[in-house]
């Protein structure tokens, strides 16, 4: 594989800090794909999905607040750099299209409701001052063009260009909030630790941090006097290291000027970011689904409710793992961490009853030492997003799994079957528990299951290319956790994919 690279390739590699193996590795996955996931089941509130009933959910709670006072650190992670361009495909395609007004449904509720956009004024002050007329005005001289041109380009607001992040997305009076903000007040009412302390890690891209940064500077100390809390708050950015070779559709390598093309892996290069985050316990959670104060209470509680849930049965994971580890146990003791194990954390291996006691304890510490996520599950009513599954692991154990529609084998009548069945799915809504019993961090990288990627099509300058995306965060970068699904309600996933979900109901005040 090595001769198909210059010495200037190797460079580039060494720059980034890839190595050729590496590349290999990935061309090697272009020629034969990834392997489709072997699923055994969905799972539902019946089998894999923990419903707590409303009584309960008091208890967990609590074990949250009592586990806020311990001293123990706590994090908020936030996915920041996707682009808002996606925001806004339609008013594009308005913006490049022959019509100078309005004609599909979408476009023309967008104008009509105009006002309720908490960028609204800053639009209308743009409209004023580079054409003298406000956004009424303009559009009574069908001047709608013009009105799109000042939001998305660089001669307005330039929301076309910029990370969903730093967008108005909520009016509240004569303010407007973006979703950074959002997610401030947010962490104050469930990341708090004992002294006040919140601390909230973006990862933004490298063009758009010294935005992000001069936001924050500018409103943090206005938002710890309102939530009387101190905001530590930090950026990291995806590492070069991360990036996959493009390559083209005969699978060589695709280049630019002579220079091989990378791009970034996806999400799942954030695993390495996550990693480096020194935190007992992290919260996941994207940066658009945010929701305006007076819905904040109940997304909250349930916040609590999933953090709570993985500090319970955390405890008993340690307990069992220093129980194994004293040497002093019966075999009553291990048919119960058995039990814990299958009926709990849903992890099972059919061979378990050709094991001898002395094996079923090595298995049952390998299984249980292992970072914890709990994951919030919402019903399914046809949003995007990861579904969950009862899934082979490459060692022949079953375990829980946040699956892509890409993992599995739809031309099988029965994966197919599985998949439409599907009740919920998961709008990234994550605890984490990242360090094991002795107090230790995980090594996060160590716990991808790396055949998990997907390929997807691309173009570039009108060149048809082959993308490798990484493990996804959520699905094969964390497919060797402990994972446990919690149902939540709906009304805890709040997305903005396009710019007119902020005028539904959720997103106005």
């Amino acid at each position: 594989m090595q001769e198909q690279f210059t010495s200037e390739d190797i460079s580039l590699f060494n720059k980034k800090g890839i190595t050729v193996e590496q590349v290999s590795d990935q061309i090697n996955f272009f020629e034969k794909g990834f392997p489709f996931l072997e699923i055994i089941n969905t799972a539902t509130t019946e089998k894999g999905i923990a419903a707590i009933e409303a009584g309960n959910t008091y208890r967990y709670i609590n074990l949250w607040e009592e586990y806020l006072q311990g001293g123990n650190t706590v994090v908020k992670f936030v996915p920041a750099s996707g682009a808002a361009s996606r925001m806004f495909k339609t008013l594009f395609e308005f913006l490049d299209g022959i019509s100078d007004v309005p004609e599909t449904e979408y476009v023309r509720t967008f104008f009509r409701d105009l006002q309720k956009f908490a960028f609204y004024n800053d639009l209308n002050d743009a409209c004023i001052k580079i054409t003298e007329r406000d956004i009424e005005g303009l559009a009574l001289e069908n001047k709608f063009k013009e009105i799109v041109r000042l939001l998305l380009t660089e001669d307005g607001l330039n929301y076309g260009n910029l990370p969903k992040g730093l967008l108005k997305f909520h009016s509240y009076g004569d303010y407007g909030r973006t979703p950074v903000e959002e997610h401030l007040v947010e962490g104050s009412l469930y990341a708090k630790s004992k002294n006040g302390k919140v601390n909230i890690h973006f990862t933004v891209s490298p063009e758009h941090r010294q935005l992000f940064e001069k936001l924050l500077d500018k409103v943090t100390g206005s938002y710890e006097s309102s939530t009387q809390a101190s905001f530590s708050i930090t950026f990291s950015e995806q590492k070069p290291k991360t990036d996959t070779i493009a390559v083209n559709p005969d699978n060589t390598p695709f280049r630019e000027n002579g220079e091989i093309l990378f791009r970034p892996g996806g999400h799942g290069a954030l695993i390495e970011n996550l990693n480096d985050l020194d935190a007992d316990i992290i919260f996941i959670k994207n940066i658009d689904n945010v929701v305006p104060d007076r819905l904040k209470e109940e997304e909250s509680r349930y916040k609590k409710v999933l953090a709570g849930y993985l500090v319970d049965t955390q405890k008993k994971i340690f307990e069992y793992l220093q129980t194994i580890d004293s040497g002093e146990y019966t075999h009553d003791q291990l048919l119960e961490i058995l039990h814990f194990t299958q009926n709990e954390l849903n992890t099972k291996n059919p061979e378990i009853k050709y094991l001898e006691d002395g094996e079923l304890v090595v298995y049952l510490k390998e299984k249980l030492n292992r970072p914890l996520r709990v994951c919030g599950m919402v019903k399914n009513v046809g949003e995007p997003g990861g579904g969950p599954f009862f899934a082979v692991n490459n060692d022949g154990s079953i375990s829980l799994q946040i699956l892509e529609s890409s993992q599995i084998d739809l031309e099988d009548p029965a994966k197919k079957e599985m998949f439409e069945q599907g009740t919920h799915f998961n709008p990234v809504d994550l605890v984490c528990g990242v360090k094991d019993y002795q107090g230790n961090k995980f090594d996060l990288k160590e716990y991808v299951d790396k055949k998990t990627g997907f390929i997807s099509h691309k173009s570039k300058n009108g060149k048809e290319l082959k993308a490798l995306e990484l493990p996804g965060l959520w699905n094969g970068a964390m497919s060797d956790w402990n994972t446990i699904f919690i149902e939540v309600p709906l009304s805890t996933f709040n997305p903005v994919k396009t710019v007119n979900d902020l005028l539904r109901e959720e997103h106005q005040n």
